[in-house]
């Protein structure tokens, strides 16, 4: 029986490691399919258009991917906070939405070169956001505020970190509403169940632009990072695939255009050192 025990665990040790050094792309092109999981309620990154085609900058560039190397891409959806363990778990080969390169997240994840680079921003319906217009907008003026974020996301940490703040200076917290889609976070807002929405600027511009008597951007806080897609820690070589083509888009002027279709703004992505100290 020991003998039997002893050899089950070591098949099951093999086995361990067979899926662990197994090599995802060269898997993805034997198959022709590459699956990817993502949360497409992200613009201008990733999102659902009135045709029900998932769209967006981050998308464009995956599809870019996937044509150069002939793969049919599949986009598997799911919540944002679920993104990160299906990907690790290997529910799906590489995961297509769009994450702020955090040291945290580097633990347990392997970036990408990033294709974008971030700074999140704070809107508020038009009556609150007129006693905000004329000043900076700090940490200090959420105190006492209800503000509604993205479960699992940057904005939700920055949240969570401004609470330190706040608590360290004698001041009210904020309370954070975590949700799963923007969509909700915007809902949030609208009923009044929230004062304020914190997202990326990007991401937060068309919401002003659609409703531009309704709502409005009333400053930026935290850092600027920058973002892109994650791979399994194990996956080098689809990492470095992925990576190669982003650059190679940037040098090639691709990246740019999508920049101006998709973001209305032109930068330059970084081939190292993307990733800030904590």
């Amino acid at each position: 029986m020991k003998k039997i025990t002893t050899l089950l665990i070591t098949a099951l040790s093999l086995g361990v490691m067979s899926t662990a050094n197994a090599n995802t792309l060269a898997d993805i092109k034997s198959s022709g399919k590459m699956t990817v999981g993502i949360d497409p309620t992200f613009p201008p990154y990733e999102y659902t258009n009135n045709q029900g085609e998932i769209v967006g900058y981050s998308v464009a560039i995956m599809k870019s991917f996937a044509a150069k190397h002939d793969l049919k891409l599949e986009m598997q959806k799911m919540s944002f906070g679920g993104i990160l363990p299906g990907l690790i778990s290997g529910s799906f080969d590489a995961e297509g939405s769009s994450l702020n390169y955090t040291p945290e997240r580097a633990k347990k994840v392997a970036f990408t070169v990033p294709y974008s680079k971030t700074v999140n921003g704070v809107m508020m319906r038009s009556e609150l956001a007129e006693n905000y217009a004329a000043k900076m907008l700090t940490v200090e003026d959420l105190s006492g505020l209800r503000g509604a974020v993205k479960s699992t996301s940057v904005p939700e940490k920055l949240l969570k970190s401004f609470n330190q703040t706040l608590s360290d200076a004698g001041k009210e917290p904020i309370t954070i509403i975590s949700v799963d889609t923007l969509d909700q976070t915007v809902s949030t807002l609208m009923t009044k169940r929230a004062d304020f929405v914190m997202d990326d600027i990007s991401v937060l511009a068309p919401l002003v632009t659609k409703y531009p008597n309704r709502l409005k951007k009333v400053g930026e806080l935290g850092p600027t990072q920058w973002m892109g897609w994650a791979t399994r820690k194990q996956d080098t070589e689809l990492n470095k695939a992925l990576s190669e083509h982003i650059l190679a888009m940037q040098e090639s002027g691709e990246l740019t255009q999508l920049q101006k279709q998709f973001l209305g703004a032109t930068f330059t992505v970084p081939a190292d050192n993307f990733i800030s100290e904590e």
